[in-house]
């Protein structure tokens, strides 16, 4: 009973833009995706004529490759209609140095978006700033070399310092611990691009020319996804097919707006056409 009033008391049909984390939300697994669920949440966007966004920390892929991963799971998602912590950095980077010269602690995907962007990605000799992502191949020459190059004047860019994220149904170390060791080693402090940080929601809002008020973030992370758009002032929705479990949300003193056992669910507190929605 309790269930069925909450459920009556939300309604989203006012809610115009729909950000939608990636790992953890709607599918889990780097190289080979599986599908969580958002089929059914997206196609009945499109019909109601909502705008989407596919709003994701992840910087171990190209957009590109991220949308092609979408397209293979069976998602309308366009190139566009995807920012990733890896695209904003670069774009971060232009704003602030123009093209820059760069150390990576990342992968091959974030290096690529990087160059995209303009700037140089260098092994030899001084750079501008130490950009981290996520690193399957970490090693502790990398982590030196972050280190001294840093402590030689370099800047340290975080894509994002979340402490983990959910891969092939368990928890992975993230880009925060990798961010936190080039920080201890180097006295300097980490400049985060990704969620939580206001300059990726503002940028979302800004592509799907939005305000808070009318927006949503559907995450499965409380401290990233779900304390962002508190800041933000978006709606926030929880699915529990990631990180978070029940447990972890009592613990939190961040709460979302809403939780859900799967992203679809959310299609239960949408209009079932726009002409019910008008």
């Amino acid at each position: 009973m309790h269930k069925n009033r909450k459920r009556q008391s939300v309604s989203l049909d006012n809610r115009n833009l729909f950000l939608l984390d990636l790992d953890g939300v709607l599918y889990v697994g780097k190289q080979r995706p599986h599908l969580l669920g958002g089929l059914q949440l997206t196609e009945r966007l499109r019909n109601l004529q909502k705008r989407i966004i596919v709003l994701t920390n992840s910087s171990t892929d190209t957009r590109e490759e991220l949308a092609q991963k979408l397209t293979i799971l069976g998602f309308d998602i366009t190139l566009d209609e995807i920012v990733s912590s890896s695209y904003l950095t670069g774009q971060f980077l232009k704003e602030r140095y123009g093209n820059a010269d760069f150390f990576l602690v990342g992968e091959r995907g974030f290096r690529e978006e990087l160059e995209a962007a303009g700037h140089r990605s260098k092994e030899e000799g001084t750079v501008d700033v130490v950009v981290v992502g996520t690193d399957r191949q970490l090693s502790y020459d990398k982590l030196d070399r972050g280190v001294q190059l840093l402590r030689g004047g370099a800047k340290l860019v975080a894509s994002h310092v979340a402490r983990v994220y959910m891969s092939d149904g368990s928890v992975k170390v993230a880009t925060g611990p990798i961010a936190k060791a080039l920080e201890y080693g180097s006295g300097k402090k980490t400049i985060a691009i990704g969620k939580p940080s206001a300059y990726m929601f503002r940028l979302a809002l800004r592509i799907g020319e939005a305000i808070p008020g009318e927006s949503v973030m559907v995450g499965d992370q409380i401290d990233t996804d779900i304390l962002g758009a508190k800041r933000a002032g978006i709606f926030s929705i929880l699915t529990l097919t990631g990180v978070e479990d029940i447990h972890s949300i009592k613990r939190s003193k961040i709460k979302p707006d809403l939780i859900v056992q799967n992203i679809d669910d959310i299609t239960s507190y949408l209009p079932t056409s726009r002409k019910s929605q008008i």
